[in-house]
């Protein structure tokens, strides 16, 4: 079984390096299969949301596996539409009966919109109290981070954005960085998008260490100081994505997936007005009922 590097975050809490997604695994028996098998293949982190609407399933995987419950570390994220103190105090309570658990590892706000300094007071109360270890956003700018540390008590200890190699946000991970905020990555394979695992650069690289076009890639953000989340419904999959620990990139590699960088988001712009409204609009506007 592959052994998962263990990273401090900037309370002293350790996450693994890898861990495991589950978002768009809708149906609930399949989220269950899927993270049981990922928790059989030896992965040890498991990241799901109030939004995905699969958190049952992932506690019940979690219960049934026979691992105990301090070596799984578990994370989950609050909805805009619980943006508020009260909302959010109750919205994480939800989140833990959901799970079956009695505390989460990680707690995120899912997204840098609504009233965010009054749910992150109730992610700190919830810390203080034991309910979480340690606590994040998700989607945040760096101007937006900044923000949350000048206005509240407890500097966040995970960003989990978008990076992958047509969406590098070089800018976004040094500040994060150096700000001592630990950056986890979503899509880390752009959902397979402009032919990502036929990537001639990648899979070259790859050929070198008789890796996959996906390893590489998962190694590049490993290297690069990013935590990351790669998600598969097919346990040969999951395999292959935890297999990444053996060998290492040269700098010339890096530098040559450096270059595919597209410099945009493969799924929409975050500060877009019109996407926030589409999306996020309605889940705000419930705040205030």
């Amino acid at each position: 079984m592959t052994d998962v590097p263990m990273i401090p975050l900037n309370n002293g809490v350790e996450m693994p390096a890898l861990g495991f997604g589950v978002f768009q695994i809708h149906n609930l028996i399949d989220a269950k299969t899927a993270v049981s098998e990922a928790l059989q293949t030896g992965y040890r982190m498991i990241d799901t949301a109030t939004a995905y609407q699969n958190e049952e399933a992932v506690g019940q995987a979690i219960q049934e596996s026979n691992i105990r419950r301090e070596d799984i570390f578990v994370t989950s994220k609050l909805w805009v539409s619980d943006f508020t103190y009260e909302r959010a105090k109750e919205g994480i309570d939800a989140s833990l009966q959901r799970l079956g658990l009695d505390y989460m590892d990680l707690y995120l706000l899912h997204q840098p919109y609504g009233d965010v300094v009054g749910a992150w007071r109730a992610l700190e109360e919830a810390r203080q109290a034991g309910k979480i270890r340690a606590i994040g956003v998700s989607n945040f700018y760096e101007d937006q981070l900044k923000n949350l540390e000048l206005s509240t008590s407890i500097k966040p200890a995970v960003n989990q954005i978008e990076v992958n190699p047509w969406f590098q946000q070089t800018g976004e991970v040094d500040f994060n960085q150096a700000e001592d905020v630990r950056v986890e990555a979503w899509a880390p394979f752009a959902e397979g998008k402009h032919g990502i695992f036929k990537n001639e650069a990648l899979v070259a690289i790859g050929q070198k260490y008789g890796k996959s076009a996906g390893q590489v890639i998962l190694r590049w953000l490993l290297q690069r100081g990013i935590t990351v989340i790669p998600k598969s419904v097919h346990q040969k999959r999951m395999a292959e994505n935890i297999d990444v620990f053996d060998f290492e990139l040269t700098a010339d590699d890096m530098e040559q997936i450096a270059t595919l960088d597209k410099g945009e988001s493969q799924f929409f712009d975050h500060r877009d007005p019109v996407a926030i409204e589409q999306i996020f609009g309605t889940s705000l506007k419930q705040t205030q009922q």
